[in-house]
């Protein structure tokens, strides 16, 4: 089979990732830490929300548009219009019925509950997405669960991706009409040594 090389179309928010990507830069060195990979929390660390599910935890957009609100409420402005059903996002706190939710670039605010779905999805590399459409960062989607497997496709940075199954290392994912595995490292929206089944 040949490698096929899928290519994120819609990049509505090249701006926002150029400001994003700049400001996580300044953050991280600040910091002293790299990346915007999300990181397990500890198990003793994981509160129970309204909901009564785990928090923090990944969702993704059951729909579009999605209102992002600065408060959790109608009464709050919008801030952001969400418009990309199954984009991957953090519930990082709750309120009623109200999520407080976190995307790839870092930005919060608040969504219902409604609006969101338990469906498991990640972005391939969102922190090597380069702004203006350019040649983008890709990653091999390969047959089996380790580095010498077969590529089926290559998979370009800011791509979505539907999660399969996660064993804390590998996470088999669908990609179009292509399924294989992708290194858990390099997706935003499975914690780092999660397993997901």
């Amino acid at each position: 089979m040949s490698e096929l090389r899928f290519i994120c179309i819609a990049r509505p928010l090249t701006f926002r990732l150029a400001a994003a990507l700049s400001l996580s830069i300044l953050a991280a060195a600040a910091a002293g830490t790299r990346g915007t990979m999300a990181q397990a929390p500890p198990k003793e660390a994981l509160a129970t929300g309204a909901s009564r599910l785990p928090v923090p935890r990944f969702v993704s957009l059951k729909s579009d548009p999605v209102n992002l609100r600065q408060g959790p409420g109608t009464d709050y402005p919008i801030a952001w219009v969400f418009r990309r059903a199954g984009l991957p996002v953090e519930v990082i706190k709750e309120f009623e019925n109200w999520r407080q939710v976190r995307d790839a670039e870092g930005t919060t605010g608040w969504v219902q509950g409604t609006a969101l779905s338990g469906r498991r999805t990640a972005i391939i590399l969102p922190w090597e997405v380069k702004p203006g459409g350019g040649q983008q960062t890709s990653v091999a989607l390969r047959d089996d669960d380790n580095d010498s497997a077969r590529a089926v496709a290559h998979i370009e940075a800011g791509v979505l991706a539907g999660i399969l199954t996660c064993d804390g290392r590998w996470c088999r994912v669908s990609v179009g009409g292509f399924r294989g595995y992708v290194e858990q490292a390099k997706l935003w929206g499975a914690y780092k040594g999660e397993v997901i089944k």
